[in-house]
C-alpha cells in the first residue's frame, strides 16, 4: 500500500469519526426533551457496538461449535452480571477447551 492511499484511509476515518462526534453538537443546539429521542440516541452505540462484535464471535474460531461454546459462556456469565474480564476469559477458555476437544477426539 502506498503512503498516498494511507494517507487518504487515515484522513476519512478521521472526518468520519469526528461527524459522528459534531452533527448531534451542531443539530441538537437545545436540550433534547423527547424521550423516544433520548433513548434513540442512548442505546446506537451499544447497537453499533452489537452489530459489529456479533458477526465476529460467530467467526473468531477455527469451528463453528467452539465459536458458539464460547458464546454461551459469556451470554450466561453476563446474565449472572459478572465483571467483563470474567466473561472474555472464561469465553476465551471455553473456545479454547472446546478447540482442544475437537482435535484430541
Amino acid at each position: 500500500m502506498n503512503g498516498t492511499r494511507l494517507l487518504i484511509y487515515i484522513l476519512v476515518m478521521a472526518g468520519t469519526t469526528y461527524l459522528i462526534r459534531m452533527l448531534p453538537l451542531v443539530l441538537f443546539r437545545r436540550e433534547i426533551k423527547s424521550p423516544f429521542l433520548k433513548s434513540f440516541l442512548y442505546y446506537i452505540p451499544f447497537a453499533c457496538l452489537a452489530a459489529m462484535t456479533f458477526p465476529e464471535i460467530l467467526w473468531s474460531a477455527d469451528t463453528r461449535i467452539a465459536s458458539f461454546a464460547g458464546f454461551a459462556v459469556a451470554v450466561i456469565l453476563a446474565f449472572r452480571k459478572k465483571s467483563l474480564l470474567t466473561v472474555a476469559l472464561a469465553a476465551c477458555a471455553a473456545v479454547l477447551v472446546v478447540e482442544r476437544l475437537i482435535v484430541f477426539f
